[in-house]
Order: C-alpha cells, then structure tokens, then sequence
C-alpha cells in the first residue's frame, strides 16, 4: 500500500482560514486546500468551490491515493465559500460531499467528509447538493454558510461518545472542517468518519433533516435526528447558539463501537501485508496458508480457497488493494459495542492508479496476533450464501425514449428487490427454493430459475421458475402485491430468508437499507441514454453488432448519482426464460460511457427465437437507492 506524504493544506484548528474581518470578508489570488475522505479516501473526487454569490471559483481533482487536494483561486471572491467533492468511494458507492470556509483567507482548508457534510446542512438549513447546484440563485440560504462553526460545535455534542472512544479530550480544538495535518490514514479524524453513518433525509412530516448513528449496529434506525430548518434558525440567533430544540429523537448523541473502534487505527497493516504478498507475485497456496487468513470462514458463500485464488488472480496482474473503508458490521446482534466481524470495502488498482476491482469481505481483531502478523484478519461474514433487500425504483421507455404506458404498477414505480443468491460465482446452483419472510410476517416463495439470484415463484413451494426479467423476477412492488404493506417499506425492516442448503436449513436477517417514499422518483432521476430519438431508435441489430453507450445528459443534470451497471436483455420465446449479460462501467468519476461489445444479443444454442429485446441501465446513490431503466429495444 503506497504511503505517500500528504501535500500540505496550510489552515488550523478551529480556524478554518481566517483573516481579520467579518464573515462576508472578501480577498483575491488565494488558495484552498484540504482532504476529501469518508474514512478512506475519496480519490479522484472533482472538487468544485463557489463564494457567497454563488460564482464559480474554480476546480481540482484530488489525489488518487490520498484525496488531497489544493487548488488558487483567480480573482475577488466573497466568503463564505462552499465546496463539493464528487467521488466514488471504496465500495463502489457514488459520494457527493460538502465543506464551507466561512471567512476568506489567503491560505484557506476545507476538508470534505460526511461530517463536512452535516455542518454544512445544519449551517444551510437544507440539503447542500440543491443550494449548490442552483449557484447564484442561493445567495440568501450561502449566507447561513458563516455559522459553520457554531454548527460544528453543535454537532460535536452529538457524537461525543465515538470522542470520548478515540480519546479526544478537547474537542473545542478538534477542527471539524479544517483540522491541521488531517489525512485519510486511520488517525482519530479520519476513524471518526470510520465510526459514524451520517445521512440526509426526511421526517414523516416531510421537513428535511440530518441524520447520524452508530455505523456499527446493524439494522439500527438513525439514532439522533435533527430538523435543518429549524438549526439553522437557531443557531442564526445567536452566534454559538446550541440549537438543541431542533434535535426530534429521543436519544441526543449516538452511541459508539467502544469494543472495536480504539482498534480500527491498525486496520491497514493488513493491506500493506496483503499486497506486500501480491507484489512478491504469491500464489493461491501461499495466500492460503497466510496467517492473516487463518480464522477465514466464509463470505457469501465464498470459501478460504476461493478468496485466496481471488488475492492470487490481483498478484498475476500485478493489482493492489488500496486503503480499507469500514462499511458497518456483519454480526447479527452487537453485544456491548464490540464488533466481531467488521465489514470492509477497498479499491483494487491497477499499476496505473486505475481502479479495476472493489474487494469486500469482513476482519476481526486478535490481539494476541504473532509478532510481524497484523492484528486483523480476514475472517468474512460467515454467511454460507448472499441475501440482501434493497429498495428499487424503475423506469420503462419505449426505443425511441418516449415513456411506456398502460404499466399496472405506475411508470416510474418502485418496491423492494429481494435478492437470494442462487449460484456460486462459477455459475454453479447452489438451491433451488427459498421463502422470504417480511417485517408484516408474510412469506414470499423464490424458487431457482437459472439465474444469479432466484426468483419470485408464482406457485408455493416450487424448486424451479421462468425467469421473465432481472428486476420482474426479485421485485416486490406495493402497487401489485397485498402482502407487502408499509411496515416493509421503511429503513431498516428486517426480512428473514429459509433455505436448506448441503442438508442443512438456516435462517439468515437482512435489513432494508433506505426507505421507500411514499410516491415513486420523478422521472428526471433515472438514467437515460443520449441521442435516443423517434429518429435513433435503439434496435438490437445495431446494438448486437457493438455500440458505445453514452449518458452525458443525464449524468451532469445528477451529480449524486452513478450509472453502475448496463444489461442486456432476451426476453426468449415460450417458457425459455431470458438470457441476460451484464457490462460495468469503469468506476471513474464522472464517467459516462460504455463500449457495449459485439454479440450482447447473441442466442443461447438450441433456445429457439426472441420474444423480445431490453435493455436496462442502473444508477444507485451513496444511501443504497437504485434507480433502473428499461428499454425495449426494437428487433
């Protein structure tokens, strides 16, 4: 793992680059630099920054290791000053951050992190991302940007156990938006970030709010919920105000992983000891027999050898695993604050700095580690197969792009995906029935279908299925289904899923991730392809024959947003089934092109003919929400 020095921010705790002068100070020819990080580093980010105006001051890109950045700033500007990075961080997932300078400098430090994020909102009284699309028709709400410190003081009463956890007596020197020497390197800032789930949402009243908890506890609903406007209002009237009426939960600080989070700062020693192994080009024998692989069970089904034959594939291509980023924990229940088996996500790279590959699995910490092996392992989830529940919007649009009607469901409609793997990664079945019991204690049949994941069965107790689509198959959608009610709509519902799987019968919980609105997202969220016209009609011939997908448009009109997956779809004739392809897009940010290779429609042997052709794009954001559009593609 490269350790690179970190460029330096200049700034200071609790300063956030100052000048003498009031918070509407103005300067010219500066300079501002800083970290973009969730825990690890948001490499790559596309840094943007605008004044109090809402002028454009300029961009950068940060360092593809460290998340660096710095940037000079032409010109007069007016603070305070707003900034967002636009990333994707070590699992995949897009990011779309927020940090504020509130007096102008002529050296000035603006971290970006989740907690950047929350002080802006709290400082804004809204969801950062729209006052800083909109630029100079914010001018009023960027003002609110000069209490950006009282803000931060607020949230730091928060989260005083993850402080109290990391040993940060003072918190009134603790800089949350500019502190000196911050890097994305495991030290109390950076596992700080580690430690907290930090969202944005909305009340059952519809008032926007900010939202924090513990990232340990799995299935937890957010902890502490504090009302935006209402923050900003408060903390408006005096300077220093504690706006602690605005604060809707019960609990008023979230709790902490006091069992685990003091040791999350060695974490990284099993990277550099990973990739030490795979620069000396070890194969899967030797990682096999690694000791920091030891206690390995099991990862979604994914065995010791299997894991090893995966770190021997990155060492023949000369691949590296970047920093971890923590993801929450894999334990069903968390006893006292401890974590037994965290789960991890990390970049792999190329020797180009190119992220290639995302590697997730699950450590534990052992103390009484030899001397010379790192303290965590790998140890996985100890899952024998992958089950999730996630909320799922989706879109049908005809080959021209005009908008599919006479849907039962509604079109845009939404649901609840229940995904059950069903085959290995080798394509291999692994069972061929499952029943997916909801939070309202329905019982839902999947039966195997000849695909990744079963599918939702028509008839009980079934062990096979047609397949009629990737999102028909797994999709519980209210609209249509009597048994899926609102209780099974919300963050956090825990599903159970009963299999038998090698004669043995398990039972295995998952949790929503993200609740379903009330009404589905408007139509503008889901991607869509450019040049699509009653002109360019997309057909399968064209696309059969190789195409590059483009998707421009609406990328930049939904910055928090990612095109993550591209499918291509065959509706076969009878009860064949569908023959689905899958193509990722690179995991660039701001990347949105696809070369779709030749041969996407190409008929299984012996399948007989085409009912009908699809094509479907998926985008997700950072809170786990999936947006899909479907295509029907003409002949």
């Amino acid at each position: 793992m490269l350790l690179l020095a970190l460029a330096a921010c200049g700034g200071g705790g609790g300063d956030s680059g100052t000048e003498s002068g009031s918070g509407g100070s103005t300067v010219s020819e500066s300079t501002l630099s800083g970290v973009a990080a969730v825990g690890a580093p948001l490499g790559g980010a596309q840094i943007s920054v605008i004044d109090a105006q809402g002028k454009t001051l300029g961009q950068a890109t940060a360092h593809p290791v460290e998340g660096s950045y710095s940037l000079k700033l032409s010109g007069s500007l007016s603070a305070p000053l707003m900034v967002q990075a636009r990333g994707v961080d070590a699992s995949g997932q897009p990011q779309l951050l927020h940090s504020s300078v509130p007096k102008a400098a002529q050296a000035m430090v603006a971290h970006v992190t989740p907690l950047t994020q929350a002080v802006t909102a709290l400082a804004l009284g809204a969801e950062p991302a729209g006052v800083f699309a909109k630029g100079s028709e914010s001018a009023s709400t960027l003002a609110g940007l000069a209490q950006s410190v009282a803000a931060a003081d607020f949230l730091k009463t928060l989260i005083k156990a993850q402080f109290t956890d990391l040993k940060i007596t003072d918190t009134s020197k603790f800089d949350l938006l500019a502190e000196a020497g911050f890097a994305a390197n495991k030290g109390s800032h950076d596992l700080l970030l580690e430690s907290l789930r930090v969202g944005l949402g909305r009340s059952a009243q519809g008032a926007s709010e900010l939202q924090l908890a513990n990232k340990f506890l799995p299935g937890a609903p957010y902890e502490v919920r504090i009302d935006l406007a209402l923050a900003r209002a408060e903390l408006a009237k005096t300077s220093g105000a504690a706006p602690a009426n605005a604060i809707t939960s019960t609990l008023k600080a979230t709790t902490s992983a006091t069992g685990v989070l003091p040791n999350l700062g060695q974490i990284d020693e099993l990277g550099v000891a990973l990739n030490k192994l795979i620069a000396q080009g070890a194969d899967a024998a030797t990682l096999q027999a690694y000791a920091g692989l030891a206690s390995y069970d099991k990862h979604n089904g994914r065995s010791k050898a299997e894991l090893a034959t995966l770190l021997a594939g990155y060492a023949s291509k000369n691949w590296q695993l970047g920093r971890f980023y923590v993801l929450g924990c894999a334990d069903d229940t968390v006893s006292q604050g401890n974590c037994n088996r965290v789960l991890v996500s990390a970049p792999v790279s190329d020797s180009s700095g190119t992220v290639v590959d995302q590697f997730s699995d699950a450590l534990s910490y052992n103390k009484s580690a030899a001397t010379g092996v790192p303290k965590w392992g790998l140890i996985g989830n100890g899952k024998r197969l992958e089950f999730r529940v996630q909320p799922l919007a989706w879109l049908s649009l005809e080959a021209d792009g005009s908008t599919s009607s006479g849907l039962s469901a509604g079109n845009p409609s939404q649901g609840v995906q229940l995904l059950v793997q069903a085959q290995t990664a080798a394509g291999t079945a692994l069972l061929d029935k499952a029943t997916v019991q909801t939070p309202g204690g329905f019982s839902i049949p999947l039966a195997y279908c000849q695909q990744r994941w079963l599918c939702i069965s028509p008839t009980a107790g079934a062990s096979s299925a047609v397949s009629s689509g990737p999102v028909a198959d797994t999709l519980l959608q209210p609209a249509i289904l009597g048994w899926l009610g609102s209780a099974d709509t919300l963050r956090n519902a825990k599903y159970l899923a009963s299999f038998t799987l090698g004669g043995t019968t398990e039972i295995q919980p998952t949790w929503l991730r993200h609740e379903l609105s009330s009404t589905a997202p408007a139509a503008s969220r889901f991607p869509v392809l450019d040049g699509v016209s009653a002109s360019a009609v997309l057909s399968a011939s064209s696309l059969q024959a190789g195409a590059s997908l483009a998707w421009s448009t609406w990328a930049k009109a939904n910055p928090d947003l990612r095109l993550s997956l591209v499918r291509t779809v065959l509706v076969l004739a009878g009860s064949a089934g569908t023959r689905v392809q899958e193509f990722r897009p690179a995991a660039a940010v701001g990347g949105s092109t696809l070369s779709l290779p030749a041969g996407a429609y190409t008929l299984p042997t012996g399948s007989g003919s085409a009912q009908a052709y699809e094509l479907w794009l998926r985008a997700q954001d950072g809170a786990g929400r999936i947006y899909d559009t479907r295509y029907r593609v003409q002949p």
